[in-house]
C-alpha cells in the first residue's frame, strides 16, 4: 500500500530524543526554548511560543487577539474543522466566507462582504500549503480596524513574495502533527513580532503560572511561582522539541524533494482535460503539503469511484479539504448556510499520496494508476 503521507524521521530524530530522555528533563524546558529560538529565526519572527498543537496555537491566537464572546470572526468553512472551533472556544461566532476554487483559500471580495460591526477578525488558512494573499488581507483588515490571523498549519517551508509564512502578520499559528511536511509526533507555534503577545501567550500556555520551570531549576535563588490568571496546559515537551530541532534543519530541503514530486505529478498529468491542478502564482511558494487535484464537471467517474479504484490498486488517496459547515457539529446552526465554491472545491477534489521518501516508482504508479482510472 501506498500511503497518502508519512512523516520523515531518521536516526537523528531518534538519537535527539534519546539523548534528551537521558538528560532527565522532558517537559518544556531548554530544547523548547532553544527550538523557539531556531524556529523565530527561520520564519524571521521576532518571537515563536511552542505549544501542543495547532489547535491550541489557533485558541491562544484568539486570546491574546482580545476575542470574545459576541464577537465575529471570517473564516473558510473549507478548512480542517479546527480552524472554526478555535474561534468557538473563546465564545466567539465564525462567519463562513467562500474560497477560490482555484487556490481554496479565502475569496478577500466574498471576504470584505461578510464584515460586520461584530466582527473582530480575518482568520485566513494557507490550505495545503499554498499562501493565501495575505497583503490584500491585511489591508481589508486595516481598512475595518480588524485583526488577521493566520492558520498557517500546512504552512511551514511555505513562502510569500520572497518572505516564509511567519513574519508577515501579528499572530500565525503552525502545526506539527505527523500529516505536516515536519513533526514532532504532535506540537505546533504562534509566531509573531508582539512582545506582549509573546509574553502572555507563554504565560496562558503554562497555568498563568509567572515563573516557568526551567527559570526557577536555573536560578541560584529560591523562587516561588504564582498563577496570575487561569491558563491551560498546552506546553510542548522537551522531547518532542529536540525532533523538531532535527526536522527544521532539513525543512527547507524536505520543501524542495516535495516540490520535485508535485512537478512530477504536473508534467504526468498536464495533458488531461477532465481535472485541474494546483496553481502556483507568482509569488506564492507553497511547500506542498498536499497535492490536490480538482475534477472538471466532464470528469466521466465520481470522486469516490476513483478513490476506490486507486485504493484497489494499492493507492491510499483522501478526499478533498473538508466543508466544516456541513459537520455534524455545525449543521444546526449552518442550516442557511450556502457556499457553492466551498462544497464544489471539497466534493470534486481529490489528495494524492506525496511524502519524502517516495521512491520514482510509487510516483510512476500512483502517477500510471490514476490516468488509467481516470482516462478509463
Amino acid at each position: 500500500m501506498i500511503p497518502i503521507a508519512k512523516p520523515y524521521l531518521t536516526k537523528d530524530e531518534a538519537q535527539a530524543a534519546y539523548d534528551t530522555i537521558l538528560s532527565g528533563w522532558i517537559t518544556q524546558g531548554p530544547r523548547v526554548a532553544e527550538f523557539e529560538e531556531k524556529f523565530a529565526a527561520y520564519t524571521g519572527a521576532k518571537y515563536a511560543v511552542a505549544v501542543s498543537n495547532c489547535t491550541t496555537a489557533l485558541h491562544l491566537a484568539m486570546i491574546v487577539a482580545g476575542i470574545g464572546p459576541g464577537d465575529e470572526v471570517i473564516c473558510p468553512s473549507l478548512s480542517y474543522i479546527a480552524t472554526a472551533n478555535s474561534i468557538k472556544y473563546v465564545g466567539a461566532k465564525p462567519v463562513f466566507a467562500e474560497v477560490d476554487p482555484v487556490n481554496y483559500n479565502l475569496d478577500p471580495a466574498d471576504t470584505e462582504r461578510r464584515i460586520t460591526n461584530r466582527t473582530k477578525a480575518i482568520l485566513i488558512v494557507h490550505q495545503i500549503g499554498m499562501p493565501a494573499d495575505i497583503d490584500t488581507f491585511q489591508a481589508i483588515a486595516d481598512k475595518h480596524g480588524i485583526k488577521l490571523i493566520e492558520d498557517a498549519a500546512c504552512a511551514a517551508g511555505s513562502s510569500y513574495k520572497g518572505r516564509k509564512i511567519g513574519s508577515h502578520s501579528e499572530l500565525v499559528c503552525f502545526s506539527l502533527h505527523p500529516r505536516k511536511v515536519i513533526s514532532t509526533g504532535d506540537g505546533g507555534f504562534i509566531t509573531t513580532d508582539n512582545e506582549e503577545y509573546a509574553r502572555r501567550m507563554k504565560l496562558l500556555r503554562q497555568h498563568g503560572m509567572s515563573v516557568n520551570d526551567r527559570v526557577r531549576h536555573e536560578s541560584s535563588k529560591l523562587i516561588f511561582e504564582d498563577h496570575v490568571e487561569v491558563g491551560y496546559n498546552y506546553r510542548m515537551t522537551d522531547i518532542q522539541a529536540s525532533v523538531g530541532i532535527q526536522q527544521l534543519a532539513k525543512l527547507d530541503w524536505i520543501v524542495s524533494e516535495r516540490r520535485k514530486i508535485a512537478e512530477n505529478y504536473h508534467q504526468a498529468f498536464r495533458h488531461l482535460d477532465m481535472v485541474r491542478l494546483p496553481i502556483e502564482k507568482e509569488g506564492f511558494y507553497s511547500n506542498y503539503q498536499s497535492y490536490s487535484i480538482f475534477l472538471k464537471e466532464n470528469c466521466r467517474l465520481s470522486r469516490n469511484d476513483i478513490m476506490q479504484k486507486m485504493l484497489d490498486e494499492g493507492i491510499a488517496t483522501r478526499r478533498g479539504i473538508m466543508t466544516t459547515h456541513r459537520e455534524t457539529a455545525y449543521l444546526e446552526e449552518s442550516k442557511d448556510i450556502h457556499l457553492p465554491a466551498s462544497e464544489m472545491a471539497s466534493d470534486r477534489s481529490i489528495i494524492l499520496p506525496l511524502f519524502i521518501p517516495m521512491t520514482e516508482a510509487e510516483q510512476q504508479k500512483v502517477i500510471s494508476s490514476f490516468i488509467k482510472i481516470i482516462a478509463g
